[in-house]
């Protein structure tokens, strides 16, 4: 094994060790030592690491940061093992990064990507299965989509209608109860699944067609192809899979709907908001407060119960 990867597994083995699950970017940076190889550098330059970082093209900057702040990370690291790498400085690629505006995916739409996912092929038909599931789940549960693809078969309690959600997003857990519908769901789920994959080779919940846990980028990719099927999403013509809706988005969906609901229910948003917070998982009752200004019925919805206040209306 070359030096950069016995070094790269090590550091990734440290990071992990001391609590980081490091997923994304122990797999980007593995294609970053395979631009490494190609480029026949047996060291880290910041000049490499710029040219590689901005590879992709018609991202956000804030994507091309976000890469070189991994390659950072490591190379910070490795720089006390090999002195001739470079450390790429701070500011190199100053970016402020730009919250996209949600998607709120419509109950047809839902429908739609669902029926899609249904029609993906694979061997034994775990794929379609599997990702039925996931986009189901994510648009009942409003989980943040790396929260569904870490459930292990012992966070998921059928019986009961309850996801133990565990070191998500800022180290915190939580239990997620779900509705009679979605429980009935994933018992079907579960049953298909063992059906088909017999001996998986993963604890996972939800299983690739290789009996593997899911992975994010491999999610990511297959749910921008179904979108980009049923017309959600814009096609790029390329094996590139573009903006658009997100599997991020369904999370969006399902708190909009939610205080939406509040909202045309009369009930005091403000006081039922940390309910809501504390099932998302958020840090910050604030993070919540974002989508009344991510989605403008929201907003509308807001401004006119405010007005109506002041006017002596509902107490």
């Amino acid at each position: 094994m070359k030096p950069l990867r016995r070094a790269l597994r090590q550091y990734i083995a440290l990071r992990r060790a001391l609590g980081t699950k490091l997923q994304e970017p122990a797999a980007t940076l593995e294609r970053f030592l395979d631009f490494l190889e190609r480029e026949k550098a047996e060291f880290i330059t910041s000049e490499l690491a710029l040219r590689w970082a901005m590879q992709p093209q018609g991202v956000q900057r804030a994507t091309w940061a976000r890469r070189l702040g991994m390659v950072r990370g490591f190379a910070s690291w490795f720089s006390t093992i090999d002195s001739r790498s470079q450390v790429p400085p701070h500011r190199l690629l100053p970016s402020r990064r730009r919250r996209n505006k949600p998607h709120i995916f419509s109950p047809q739409e839902i429908g739609r990507l669902m029926t899609e996912a249904g029609r993906l092929v694979s061997p034994t038909g775990l794929r379609a299965l599997t990702y039925t599931t996931l986009i189901g789940l994510l648009a009942a549960t409003g989980l943040r989509p790396g929260e569904a693809l870490a459930l292990d078969n012992s966070d998921v309690d059928l019986k009961n209608g309850i996801l133990s959600i565990r070191q998500s997003k800022f180290g915190k857990s939580r239990f997620v109860p779900l509705a009679q519908s979605t429980r009935a769901a994933l018992v079907s789920y579960a049953k298909q699944r063992d059906k088909l994959c017999s001996s998986p080779g993963s604890n996972a919940f939800l299983l690739s067609e290789r009996g593997q846990r899911l992975q994010s980028c491999a999610a990511r990719r297959t749910f921008a192809r179904i979108s980009c099927a049923v017309g959600v999403r814009p096609a790029t013509g390329s094996r590139r899979i573009g903006r658009g809706p997100r599997l991020q988005d369904f999370r969006h969906c399902f708190a909009t709907r939610k205080l939406i609901e509040w909202y045309r229910a009369g009930l005091d948003v403000g006081r039922e908001l940390p309910k809501l917070a504390t099932y998302l998982g958020h840090v910050d009752v604030a993070h919540t407060y974002w989508y009344l200004e991510a989605v403008p019925e929201l907003l509308q919805l807001a401004t006119d119960r405010l007005g109506a206040y002041r006017l002596g209306g509902p107490q």
